[in-house]
């Protein structure tokens, strides 16, 4: 069982609110735009992250991260993107990969709007935690907390950390 503490956007923002709920997790994932890369350093001070570049990251953030991060947490197959879509609308450069080799969890930020939403046809859970930075067109900031368990995703939670 691992817990993890999903986060995006931050702008080169970070907090003790977002370390306090690092502090309470087994893993961070963040989702892109990550901007200084103070932000992920001071995570992984704490806790095991794994992440992925967005469009406003910089040339040393796309060396240490990948576009797109695939891996296995416990039975569960996950994909980290920043600029993925959403069911219904999946960004065009990974469509056809999604289509035809789904996983089981994708996960994407971008648009700094909260999303959870099944997708029916393709059998995969889709997260976008919103945005946990300050910049951008959001009112609240906000991520998510949930628990991977074998092959199970459970426990999920939405954290606002307040106004920006």
């Amino acid at each position: 069982m691992i817990k993890i503490l999903l986060l995006s956007d931050t702008h080169s923002h970070i907090d003790d609110t977002i370390l306090k709920y690092v502090h309470q997790a087994d893993e961070v994932w963040h989702a892109g735009d990550i901007g200084n890369l103070v932000v992920t350093d001071a995570i992984k001070k704490i806790k095991p992250l794994r992440a992925v570049f967005g469009n406003i990251d910089d040339d040393k953030a796309r060396l240490e991260f990948p576009l797109n991060n695939r891996f296995m947490c416990e039975d569960v197959d996950v994909w980290i993107t920043h600029i993925g879509g959403y069911p219904g609308k999946y960004n065009q450069a990974i469509r056809d990969e999604i289509s035809s080799n789904p996983p089981q969890l994708f996960i994407c930020g971008h648009s700094h709007i909260l999303k959870v939403q099944f997708d029916k046809k393709l059998n995969l859970l889709h997260m976008n935690p919103g945005a946990a930075g300050k910049s951008g067109f959001h009112q609240i900031r906000t991520m998510l907390r949930f628990v991977i368990d074998k092959d199970k995703i459970k426990d999920l939670e939405v954290v606002e950390i307040g106004r920006k």
